[in-house]
């Protein structure tokens, strides 16, 4: 008792000696990030983002770019659900232990290159567009699904399904009823909430040619249109609150269903 007493004293010295090491490292300074210049160059920042561009035609092309920022996020997000669910299959075992080596390392690869490398490699290869940053959102969040998934199935309690092999069934109808119920609801929630992130990171897409919010952003930004990029950044947080509004829903009316 008294060594794991000592052992995590030891771990949260250490967090902390790392903590300040980084601060120590970085050079920061809170004087000039809070002095009166700076603060008056950033409210001057600001200031020019007011009133946002609230023209009908502009709206209507924001209203544009919202759709196609929302389209992207939805396949890639669907692209993902689904390879995700296949390469978390293997991931968790149920394969072989080869499989799940080769599926965690696959995993590995998708979610360790950042959605904005990626996206810079599928508009090389599908050019400009919504759809380059649909495969980009696929297949980062591909890796990061199928490891969530991978890691509910394995902890997720076996008993329902062996019980039903047991009782003569397949492999197949096993898992189907046994396996797959328990942990539906969180990978909902998991591939819910993956959704919402990839509507901020599709808007962010758009900075590497994707389309969308973020290219019109990139766009007003590049030329200091502030007004413009006003109503860019407004249309973004509107569009995050519905789908988080949607999500909810979405998430109340699914779990008594599979709960």
């Amino acid at each position: 008792m008294l060594g794991q007493r000592l052992l995590m004293l030891a771990v949260a010295l250490g967090l902390l000696g790392a903590v300040a090491a980084s601060f120590a490292t970085l050079g920061i300074d809170f004087g000039a990030l809070l002095g009166a210049e700076a603060l008056r160059s950033m409210a001057g920042f600001v200031a020019e983002f007011f009133p946002p561009d609230l023209r009908p035609g502009f709206l209507r092309k924001l209203g544009e770019a919202a759709l196609q920022t929302l389209a992207v996020s939805a396949a890639g997000s669907l692209l993902a659900v689904a390879g995700g669910a296949l390469l978390a299959l293997p991931a968790a075992g149920r394969f072989g232990l080869g499989a799940r080596l080769a599926a965690r390392l696959a995993l590995n690869l998708l979610r360790s290159v950042p959605e904005l490398v990626w996206a810079a490699l599928m508009v090389l290869a599908a050019g400009l567009g919504p759809f380059a940053g649909a495969l980009a959102l696929a297949l980062h969040t591909s890796g990061v699904l199928g490891r969530l998934f991978a890691e509910a199935l394995e902890n997720s309690p076996a008993t329902p399904e062996r019980a039903l092999v047991e009782a003569g069934a397949g492999r197949v109808v096993a898992f189907a009823w046994g396996r797959l119920p328990l942990v539906a609801a969180q990978c909902l929630a998991y591939s819910l909430y993956r959704w919402e992130m990839n509507i901020r990171m599709a808007a962010v897409l758009g900075f590497v040619g994707a389309g969308g919010l973020g290219q019109l952003l990139y766009f007003h930004l590049s030329l200091f249109h502030q007004r413009q990029a006003a109503s860019v950044l407004l249309a973004m947080f509107v569009l995050v609150l519905a789908v988080d509004a949607a999500s909810q829903r979405l998430r109340r009316g699914l779990a008594p269903a599979w709960g």
